[in-house]
């Protein structure tokens, strides 16, 4: 086993959390390990102008990362799981998927308001067109607008008056003790969350034996179980941040529960279907759920789409 690794990471302050938090976890298990963070700026955290779903997607936030990992620059890479393209490079995979924190989204508004209570044509920002098209489903009378930039940035531009309210993963806000800007959680019921959302990936090359014993520490196999169901659905159905898709599983009386959503943009049409699984068949499950979804209408509203 290597006794110095690297980590690669993006810089923001929730990336150099989650990183550090599994430089910490791998440095108590092994404590003749040296874990080194490397720092590395992707396409994502440079374009800040525009929307995501213009500029190539959230692959935009790993590319660079990943490119390192391939190049032997570092050993391991630690992504929000929800900022993962369902197809991954070939020569690397993710190695280990440490255990979940929240997955659900959540409401922040500038006067306290909850979701129910705002008023006719209050501004929502959200970054996500998976969050929008939701948001539009459940109150088509908002207007949701675009909003980029880190934590501090968002909520400075909502304290502004330039929002109502904005929306973010609570993992995020919980992880960087922020919680308690939080005015509203939005259940699955409401807001069904990306794909991974909550989790970590800890990408590797692939065969790498010098990370094996690592990576099982790292892992926590009820998360995997449900994040591959989740990840299966996203393959089958193409889908990125350009396309208003969700899908969430959980486990309930050792069964998995898998539910997705495929919605246009402007709300109007929202297809939603819950498939049940055993943990050992996630993946052709999660296959089926996709597959379902695009007969039922999801198809057309994907074609209908319209990415810049």
């Amino acid at each position: 086993m290597k006794t110095n690794i690297c980590i690669g990471t993006r810089g923001s302050m929730l990336a150099l959390w989650q990183a550090n938090h599994v430089k910490d976890t791998i440095e108590k298990s092994f404590p003749d390990i040296r874990v080194d963070i490397n720092i590395i700026k992707t396409t994502g955290d440079r374009v800040t102008d525009r929307p995501l779903a213009m500029v190539g997607g959230k692959g935009l936030f790993v590319k660079e990362i990943e490119s390192a990992l391939l190049d032997g620059t570092v050993d391991l890479a630690v992504h929000s799981m929800k900022d993962m393209p369902g197809e991954l490079p070939e020569g690397l995979v993710i190695g280990a998927i440490p255990e979940r924190a929240n997955p659900f989204d959540v409401l922040i508004s500038g006067q306290g308001e909850l979701f129910k209570d705002y008023p006719q044509g209050a501004v929502i920002g959200t970054s996500s067109l998976r969050r929008g098209s939701q948001l539009k489903y459940l109150r088509p009378d908002l207007e949701i607008k675009s909003i980029r930039g880190n934590l501090d940035t968002r909520l400075k531009k909502l304290k502004s008056g330039e929002y109502a309210a904005i929306v973010l993963a609570a993992a995020g806000l919980e992880r960087l003790g922020q919680g308690s800007e939080i005015t509203e959680y939005l259940s699955e019921t409401d807001m069904v969350p990306a794909v991974g959302q909550g989790a970590l990936c800890i990408e590797t090359r692939e065969n790498d034996p010098d990370m094996a014993d690592i990576l099982s520490v790292l892992d926590h196999d009820p998360t995997r179980v449900c994040v591959t169901g989740e990840r299966a659905f996203l393959k089958e159905i193409e889908g990125s941040c350009h396309i208003p898709v969700a899908c969430f599983g959980k486990i309930r009386d050792s069964r998995v529960i898998l539910t997705a959503v495929v919605a246009s943009e402007d709300g109007r049409s929202l297809i939603k279907e819950t498939i049940e699984s055993s943990p050992e068949q996630v993946t052709e499950k999660g296959r089926e759920l996709a597959k379902l979804v695009l007969d039922k209408g999801g198809k057309r509203i994907l074609e209908a789409i319209n990415i810049p």
